[in-house]
């Protein structure tokens, strides 16, 4: 039998937990977390806030007593104060807590600008169940709001305010939306928000915010940029992204990647002997360019809390992590926006590190046979290397859902390291309602193959 202490409740340490007492029921499973929730899915938030989820209480997968139920305490409030490895200790709330082993799910903080007024009144940021309904009821009472970013979160959140009524601001420091594509798709997705909601939407992009005014009761009032420029709302949501928690990690000697997060291997196991970390507070492993990498994801962190937890309970047996392909995908209205592995900039910044040739390919083609009621069209960006031939990565746009099933195939054969004649050789299931016979993954690998002969 072990005391296995989980610090985070968020998906990783609820994943953890649950892991490890179903490993070894024997086992001493104690959870702490510092927020008042745990097993929250954050990802559901956006759409409480719209409506679309009318009961903020969906969104907690779990609760303490469902944890309880399990044999496994749950200690809300409590926050994790230093951690003694040598003593086998953590310090919270005041008091000693000892552990055989120790799994750190600490998560992120949200990056919060440093800019005058920043702690105003009515300016929110979203990350956790008491901001999201904070949000929604400034929301209902409101005719304008600022979003201060424009990445996955924005665009969510932009949707969902514009749904309730509001006239959306969007206000982002770089020259496009959702940098996180390529420019070609940062400009489709742009349009693609101005042709659905051109009347009730407002975007400014190379605009970083310099000051926030109040008024008398210090509540927001406007953002003023570095440019001069003035943007007035009724109120104003931070989506600018998130950092790792470590900092209670640093201190106890727990090694730091280069990316800044906990620095772990592929059976979540730090530099600490008995101490293992998982979720957002960890360097990641990006499987296609070898290379460490950060991201945060529910997704990553429920499979780096089985891991972790595996690893923890286990004297043999053991579990491993490959690593991430930074996969995402999200909507807009009936739009669906996905990508997997290396964009073609991204790949560029890499290829001299790891010897790469990058080269794309852009296809727009109808989702199904042409002659089918509904079919959309859609773009799909393949990327790859001319010199081996692998797969790097995509990009796709739709209309519905359809480029999702793309990218997910895309997903797989990044996984395998297929290169773009092995795509060629794939044996894609087709019917007139569900592809054109050439499927358009195949008709971008022939485009990618005509590029590798030249």
């Amino acid at each position: 039998m072990k005391k296995i202490v989980i610090i985070g409740g968020g998906a990783a340490g609820a994943k953890a937990a649950s892991k490890a007492k179903r490993l070894n029921p024997d086992n001493h499973v104690e959870l702490y977390t510092r927020e008042d929730n745990i097993a929250v899915s954050l990802c559901g938030l956006p759409y409480y806030i719209e409506g679309a989820v009318n009961d903020i209480k969906k969104l907690i997968i779990r609760t303490p007593e469902d944890f309880l139920n399990m044999g496994i305490p749950v200690f809300l409030k409590h926050e994790a104060q230093e951690i003694f490895p040598e003593q086998n200790c953590v310090l919270i709330n005041g008091n000693h807590i000892f552990y055989d082993e120790l799994i750190l799910a600490l998560g992120a903080n949200v990056n919060i600008p440093k800019i005058e007024n920043i702690s105003a009144n009515n300016v929110f940021t979203l990350r956790s169940i008491d901001s999201g309904i904070k949000i929604r009821e400034k929301m209902l009472n409101s005719k304008s709001v600022i979003l201060l970013g424009a990445g996955y979160i924005g665009i969510e959140l932009a949707e969902a305010f514009i749904k309730n009524g509001l006239e959306v601001i969007i206000v982002e420091a770089k020259n496009r939306i959702a940098s996180d594509f390529d420019e070609d798709f940062s400009k489709l997705i742009q349009d693609m928000i101005v042709s659905k909601c051109d009347s009730k939407i407002q975007t400014n992009y190379g605009e970083k915010a310099a000051k926030i005014t109040v008024d008398e009761q210090n509540n927001f009032r406007s953002i003023i940029c570095e440019s001069g420029k003035e943007f007035f709302a009724d109120f104003c949501v931070l989506s600018t992204g998130a950092t790792a928690n470590v900092e209670i990690a640093k201190k106890a000697g727990i090694k730091l990647g280069v990316t800044g997060a906990i620095q772990v291997d592929n059976r979540m196991r730090t530099n600490i002997h008995n101490i293992y970390a998982c979720g957002d507070c960890t360097q990641k492993y990006d499987i296609v360019t070898r290379q460490p990498a950060y991201i945060g994801l529910g997704t990553v962190a429920n499979k780096e809390g089985r891991v972790a937890a595996i690893n923890a309970t286990c004297n043999k047996e053991y579990e491993v992590f490959d690593g991430i392909l930074s996969s995402f995908i999200t909507r807009f209205f009936d739009y669906t926006i996905s990508k997997t592995g290396l964009t073609l900039n991204k790949a560029m910044e890499y290829a001299q590190l790891i010897n790469l040739e990058p080269i794309s390919a852009t296809i727009t083609k109808k989702d199904k046979a042409s002659y089918m009621p509904f079919a959309n069209e859609m773009t799909l960006k393949l990327v790859a290397d001319k010199r081996s031939g692998e797969i790097l990565g995509a990009q796709g746009i739709s209309c519905v859902g359809n480029i999702a099933q793309r990218i997910n195939t895309i997903t797989s054969a990044l996984q395998a390291r297929l290169t773009v004649d092995d795509l060629l050789h794939l044996d894609l299931p087709y019917a007139p309602p569900f592809s054109s016979s050439i499927d358009p993954i195949l008709t971008a690998a022939y485009k990618l193959k005509e590029q590798i002969k030249k």
